[in-house]
């Protein structure tokens, strides 16, 4: 049976758990010189509307350092910019390669490719999820941190898809999430109520950043405005002023937490040039980390079984 990433709720715990540990010992490897091969003759396409320097490149250098090949395709170079229906792009796309990994604006771009096409769909960014990044950031979490069912995470900031696939993560896997969001950008309803149904630990959603860091082994923070948003960039400015990840709110959680952010970053806005260089910030490890673990996805998926 094909299996497709569109959320995180399409695996297990322990598959989940699986892509981690399996995204550690492939980056071991690689730093022990092993030359990977798993997916030698096989191929994916990247088919992105929405662009990304970080999300290609990471997946590229992936699908090559498994042997693999790509073939990039950005939005003005498919049908999607010429309104071909998505199920006849999946059956086509299908037939030329072995797995799809999509970055586009809707979810319901990747929820019909999937229902279609007959290799698997892979979420590399919708404006509901990001799966992949928090795969990749959990992996971090781990390597800096230990194991994450043992840490309490904070999450600072808009309620966007990040938010919403770490609270994904926390009801699946089993870890408490504490989340600080201004009224009225709050991560998704519905989401946010099934995992806490699901969730053996508290996912808590709050308005202020210092309660939320308080406690916190990690502090998550990302742009205000994504992309797509741009219009409403100053405004944003303002109502997330409170919610900068600077030293003044750092001082108020643990000194041993450390802070994510998936980048690029607005320095001043939604983090300060000093706590993004310092020491406590991992951006840049869990920028590599995404290479690393988007081969172990690609190798799960696509790999022969």
């Amino acid at each position: 049976m094909v299996r497709h990433l569109q959320s995180l709720q399409d695996f297990n715990r322990e598959e989940l758990k699986g892509f981690v540990s399996r995204a550690l010992a492939l980056k071991k490897e690689r730093l022990a010189g092993v030359n990977h091969q798993q997916l030698a003759g096989k191929s994916v396409g990247l088919i992105f509307e929405k662009p990304s320097t970080r999300t290609r490149v990471s997946f590229e250098s992936a699908m090559y350092g498994l042997g693999g090949q790509v073939i990039f395709l950005s939005g003005r170079d498919t049908q999607l910019a010429r309104s071909e229906p998505l199920k006849d792009m999946a059956r086509v796309m299908a037939r030329y390669v072995d797995g799809m990994v999509v970055r586009t604006f809707g979810q319901e771009v990747v929820t019909e490719l999937a229902a279609y096409s007959s290799v698997p769909v892979i979420n590399a960014l919708t404006d509901l999820h990001h799966p992949c990044q928090i795969l990749s950031d959990i992996m971090t979490v781990v390597e800096k941190k230990g194991p994450i069912e043992e840490l309490k995470i904070a999450w600072v900031g808009d309620g966007n898809n990040m938010a919403n696939s770490w609270i994904q993560a926390a009801g699946r896997i089993g870890f408490e999430l504490i989340l600080a969001c201004p009224e009225g950008y709050d991560p998704d309803a519905e989401i946010l109520a099934a995992a806490q149904q699901e969730a053996t630990k508290p996912i808590t959603l709050l308005r202020s950043p210092e309660e939320a860091v308080a406690q916190a082994d990690v502090i998550n923070v990302d742009v205000w405005a994504s992309m797509g948003q741009e219009e409403e960039q100053e405004e944003r400015l303002s109502i997330f002023q409170s919610y900068q990840v600077n030293a003044e709110l750092l001082a108020k959680a643990p000194a041993d937490g450390i802070v994510l952010h998936c980048l690029p970053a607005h320095r001043e806005e939604e983090i300060t040039e000093e706590v993004l260089e310092s020491d406590r910030c991992v951006a840049f490890d869990q920028a590599e980390n995404k290479m690393h673990m988007h081969k172990a996805i690609l190798e799960q998926l696509i790999g022969d079984k």
